[in-house]
């Protein structure tokens, strides 16, 4: 799922960053004895992400504090259904509260999305994959969502997986010359991607071998023609000017795989808010 160890480092990095010496108001007006629930609950309908994330940033400021999921990972609420409550030291509550929801709401809004973009391929062969368009230090999670809301991962990083794009192939001089330059360098199990913006290109990274070919901003019609062409001999991505308008046509040209910056570069967050009840120990 995602490597736990980092993930407690980004937590203690991220609540370092939100309370540095402490949450001051929090500690000037809640008394130390002060113990509460604090009830999450959605303000939307949508996919819900990120629980045990928020867990472990609850229990990260306070082992003390019990965290009880309401709903199952991936599962879908609607407007105003409890996903979930954290009970314990109130003041402990309030100053983990902000990372948790942060985070719970980033990740929800992207499962959310995702699994938009899921049902309107339904019916097709093609998978809805993400893209390394993800916030920065917020990569894993940001593709964990995508996995949440149904939708498919793509290469991590720059490391598992050569994708040869168009800089790539004016620098090696041709797609021929960057295929055989990157099947040079790598291990035989690694996969070899050719970006391709035309159909003569979708030809040369077949001669040249390439396991994926990308359609780059393509018509339907010509990814139609690029997919009988290709007839099997590799996967085939589409990708560029993808929508919620017009990734149903896409997936129906016949292609594999669909990519989605939207997925993770511009959505909404997902509105969880945080109530708190108390009661005096």
């Amino acid at each position: 799922m995602w490597n736990k160890r980092e993930l407690q480092r980004k937590i203690e990095e991220w609540l370092h960053e939100d309370l540095g010496f402490g949450d001051i108001t929090t500690m000037s007006t809640i008394s130390e004895g002060e113990q509460g629930i604090g009830i999450l609950y959605a303000k939307e309908s949508g996919i819900v992400a990120g629980l045990q994330i928020a867990q472990q940033v609850f229990e990260t400021v306070d082992p003390e504090l019990t965290f009880t999921a309401k709903v199952e990972e991936g599962a879908r609420v609607e407007y105003g259904q409890q996903i979930a409550e954290v009970s314990g030291s109130v003041r402990s509550i309030l100053s983990g509260e902000r990372l948790a929801l942060n985070l719970m709401q980033r990740l929800s809004a992207i499962a959310t999305k995702t699994n938009e973009y899921v049902q309107a391929v339904a019916g097709t062969k093609a998978r809805v994959v993400d893209t390394r368009k993800t916030t920065p230090g917020m990569r894993f999670l940001e593709k964990y969502a995508v996995r949440v809301g149904g939708g498919h991962n793509h290469r991590f990083a720059l490391y598992d997986a050569v994708m040869i794009k168009d800089n790539h192939i004016k620098g090696a001089g041709g797609i021929a010359q960057a295929v055989a330059a990157a099947r040079a360098a790598i291990p035989h199990t690694m996969t070899v991607e050719v970006e391709a913006e035309s159909l003569g290109q979708v030809q040369e990274a077949l001669e040249a071998g390439a396991d994926i070919i990308m359609l780059d901003n393509m018509s339907n019609e010509q990814m139609v023609e690029a997919v009988q062409l290709i007839a099997g001999r590799a996967i085939v991505e589409a990708s560029g000017g993808v929508n919620l308008d017009t990734i149903g046509s896409i997936a129906r040209t016949g292609v594999d795989i669909i990519s989605v910056g939207a997925l993770t570069h511009s959505v909404k967050a997902f509105d969880i808010s945080l109530d708190l009840n108390t009661r005096k120990r």
